[in-house]
């Protein structure tokens, strides 16, 4: 570890006693925000992970049903029966305070109305069960993605207040630890030389009584 460039004084003692008591107390607030970010980190984690398991198998089906209805429509009739959509949706994104973390959180609406944009008689079946699979995937690829974004937000909040506790841990925290020791042995020092030169001066005014 290194010793901080300072002088030896008392006055500067005191200060470095003061950092040292700030720098651990800081280290232990730090390292707690560290563990409870990594407790709400690992809760994101098993919800984003559910609802990707969720959105993976409701495209999967979705996809073949999509397909299904391909091999039964013309390409012009498929086209001419997805072009306009049946809803209208809005997005409102908002902010929710995560440990000091502004994560976003999707406010999805969607308007009333069918969901089928088409005649349910010039399609066929596979083609209505593709579509409804769709908007119900759609919602939960919105929280999805919400979730996501938490993760990897609160992963870089994470790394950064690891880096600052290790800084503290590793660096700065044993430096103050090794200059208040050494000041205190140069005082020391300083102490036992002066004392020792008093008992000389002491001495020599006795002799010359």
């Amino acid at each position: 570890m290194a010793i901080l460039n300072v002088n030896p004084t008392r006055m500067e003692l005191s200060n470095l006693k003061k950092r040292y008591k700030t720098a651990t107390r800081g280290h232990k607030l730090l390292k707690d925000k560290r563990d409870e970010m990594m407790r709400q980190f690992v809760a994101f984690v098993k919800e984003n992970k559910k609802l990707r398991e969720n959105v993976e198998k409701e495209l999967t089906k979705a996809m073949k049903e999509f397909l299904m209805a391909r091999a039964g429509l013309s390409q012009e009739s498929l086209e001419s029966a997805v072009l306009m959509p049946g809803r209208q949706v809005s997005l409102k994104v908002s902010k929710q305070n995560v440990m000091s973390v502004d994560v976003p959180v999707f406010d999805l609406q969607i308007s009333e109305g069918n969901i089928y944009p088409y005649g349910l008689l010039e399609t066929t079946a596979e083609l209505d069960e593709s579509v409804l699979m769709l908007s119900n995937a759609f919602t939960n690829m919105m929280a999805l993605a919400q979730k996501e974004k938490a993760c990897n937000m609160l992963a870089d909040e994470i790394e950064k207040t690891r880096r600052r506790v290790n800084a503290l841990e590793y660096v700065m925290i044993p430096d103050l630890e090794d200059t208040i020791k050494f000041i205190k042995m140069k005082l020391d020092e300083n102490d036992r030389a002066s004392r020792t030169r008093l008992m000389k001066v002491k001495d020599m005014m006795a002799q010359r009584q």
